[in-house]
This record gives structure tokens, C-alpha cells and sequence, in this order.
């Protein structure tokens, strides 16, 4: 990816607070949080997961945002399709064709879910239109599919494109006390991809999944609490030990509604600190709106150097011809699902 705006050495241990150095964090709690308005967002290698986990498990969410990331099942299981078609599209544009082809076939083997439920979601797709690390071109790909798979595209789906603005997730700074190493350019995007661009796409995406909702009065830190939790109960390779959720005040006996927000590669806590789970601007709305969010977070290896979500098949078996990451049976896909069942306190998706 992009780095221009690197943070250095000091500032990165600076952010890297919470989890990183305390206690071993508790179990993720049963919640008995609501379980008919999820919405799941992601940006980049997280938008790629979003729309996977949307696509497997349509029944289970009511809303879909994904920024800075290219069509569903882009790199068919291939870490070369993944960079040169759905990072770059040198290699030419994805083949939603196929890509359709592939959904239809994973439907036959109730890999993923119906037609009939995907089309009742509601979705928000975004991208920087000076992104240099996935190509604008990939999120009007990823729109034409949803189009293609919504009952009511003009009144489903909301699409923009940001100008003159890079690669990562935009946030609004004024009148927020967010250190300045915890910001990226807003065109040039690197270091933690927040980018200060003065725009509050948390509230508008939030807003255009769940409608109308009351904008906050209250910092996120005043207004709920971030925990941390042990995620070595959800077992899958490519998950960090820690994750994080937001929980609002008063939604400890449940009676909230649920968001998981994953992270793009390079931004987990294990690179950024705490910036991208404090500073998306996700937490203050979901505050004033009685909405959790779930933070999971991926950890870099040899496989997976960035810490990325699993998009192109590198979590499931070496010996798999024919990754089943972006399905049912993914393992990443599953330890998710199983986070999501545990705070709704519901059974889990085998």
C-alpha cells in the first residue's frame, strides 16, 4: 500500500494503547443484543469481508457499507487475481459475469444465501476517487454487481465517490481531540488511512443503513466504553489474540442494536493502536442511537503481511485447489459469525 504519510516509530507506540500491554482481556459477553438490524462495514480488505459475509449470511443482516474495495469474490481465490485485477486492474477488470456465475454455483451447494434475501438489504458504497491503492473503477464494479442483486437499487443503495480524496476512510476532525500522527492526508491517505478530510461518512453511511438517526451530543468516550476481548475462542487463522467492541451506555442488559466494523489491512491495532476502533467516528453515533460495535481484529504473518482480512483464500488449508474463504465455510467468515452469535447470545452458524 501507499505509505506517504508514514507514522513514525514513536508515534505508532505512542497510539498502540488498550489491549497491547494489560491484562488478558475478558471473554466477548453474551449480550442478548438485538439480531434484526445488523449492519456489517468494512473498508478495503474489510470491505471485501463485508460484502463476503453479506453474500454467505443475507438473513442475518439488514445493511451492508463498503469503502475503498472492488466487487464480491473479486480474486476468485487467487492472491495474483487479487492484486492485479482487484487492487489494480492491470490485468483488466473483474468479470462480474463470472463473478456471478461463481455466486450461482456457491448457491447450489448452500455455500452462500439466496437471492431473495440478499435484495432486501439496504447498502453504501464508497471510494476515493484519487485512491491509488484500490482502484476507484473497482468500487463502480462492485456497485454495477449490487445493482444487478437488489430488488430496488434506487431506493437500496447509495454510491459516491469522494474527489480528491486517497485510499482509506474519511473523518471529520473538528472539534475532536484526535492526535495529529493519527491522521492521514486526506488525498494522500498511508499511516493510519484516517483521513482528515473533514467529512463525517460514519454518520452518513450509518444514517443511510438504519435511517434517520439522532446525530450525537456527546463524545464517544463520555457517552459508552471500549472493552477489550479474547478472541482465541474463535479460533481461525489470521485473527489476532484481542479485539474490541463499543458498547454504549445501557447496553449491557441488551435492548441495542449491533454494527461490525472490520478494519483494511495495515489499520488493525496491531499496526495503528487504537485509532481506527476510537476515531471512525462509528462509536458517537452508534452512542446516541443504542448501537453496539464490534471490532475484530486480524493479525499480519508470513501469508498475510499487512493484516488483512481474508479475501483471497490465504486462511483456509495450503492444499485447497479452490479456496471456500469467501463461503459458509470459510474459517475466518465462521469465527466472525460466531462473535456476531455470542453477543446476540444466538445460536452460532456452522
Amino acid at each position: 500500500m501507499r505509505t506517504t504519510t508514514l507514522l513514525t516509530a514513536a508515534a505508532l507506540l505512542a497510539a498502540a494503547t488498550g489491549a497491547w500491554g494489560q491484562e488478558p482481556p475478558a471473554e466477548l459477553p453474551r449480550l442478548a443484543l438485538e439480531d434484526d438490524d445488523i449492519s456489517v462495514i468494512g473498508i478495503s480488505s474489510g470491505g471485501y469481508m463485508a460484502t463476503q459475509l453479506a453474500v454467505a449470511w443475507p438473513e442475518h443482516f439488514t445493511g451492508l457499507g463498503v469503502l475503498a474495495a472492488g466487487p464480491w469474490s473479486c480474486a476468485e481465490g487467487s492472491l495474483g487475481q487479487a492484486l492485479g485485477q482487484c487492487m489494480s486492474t492491470r490485468h483488466g477488470p473483474p468479470d462480474l459475469d463470472a463473478l456471478a456465475d461463481r455466486r450461482r454455483d456457491y448457491q447450489t451447494r448452500d455455500l452462500v444465501g439466496s437471492d431473495a434475501a440478499f435484495a432486501t438489504l439496504r447498502a453504501f458504497v464508497w471510494h476515493g476517487a484519487a485512491d491509488e491503492v484500490v482502484a476507484p473503477t473497482l468500487g463502480e464494479a462492485l456497485a454495477t454487481q449490487l445493482r444487478d442483486w437488489l430488488a430496488a437499487p434506487e431506493t437500496q443503495l447509495r454510491v459516491r465517490q469522494a474527489p480528491d480524496t486517497g485510499h482509506g476512510w474519511p473523518i471529520r476532525t473538528r472539534g475532536r481531540d484526535i492526535p495529529t500522527a493519527q491522521l492521514a492526508d486526506c488525498r494522500l491517505g498511508g499511516g493510519t488511512h484516517l483521513l482528515a478530510c473533514d467529512t463525517d461518512l460514519a454518520g452518513e453511511l450509518l444514517d443511510w443503513l438504519h435511517g434517520d438517526l439522532v446525530p450525537p451530543d456527546a463524545p464517544a468516550d463520555d457517552a459508552g466504553q471500549l472493552l477489550t476481548f479474547d478472541q482465541t475462542a474463535f479460533d481461525a487463522k489470521g485473527l489476532a489474540d484481542t479485539g474490541y467492541l463499543y458498547l454504549p451506555a445501557g447496553c449491557e442488559t441488551g435492548d441495542c442494536n449491533l454494527t461490525l466494523a472490520l478494519h483494511g489491512c495495515s489499520m488493525a491495532a496491531e499496526q495503528i493502536g487504537e485509532a481506527f476502533v476510537r476515531h471512525t467516528g462509528l462509536n458517537a453515533w452508534a452512542a446516541a442511537n443504542d448501537r453496539a460495535v464490534l471490532y475484530p481484529q486480524a493479525e499480519s504473518s508470513l501469508a498475510n503481511p499487512r493484516g488483512c482480512w481474508d479475501w483471497w483464500g490465504f486462511a483456509e488449508s495450503t492444499w485447497q485447489l479452490h479456496p471456500l474463504h469467501d463461503t459458509r465455510e470459510g474459517t475466518q467468515m465462521g469465527a466472525l459469525m460466531a462473535m456476531l452469535a455470542r453477543l446476540t447470545d444466538t445460536p452460532a452458524e456452522e
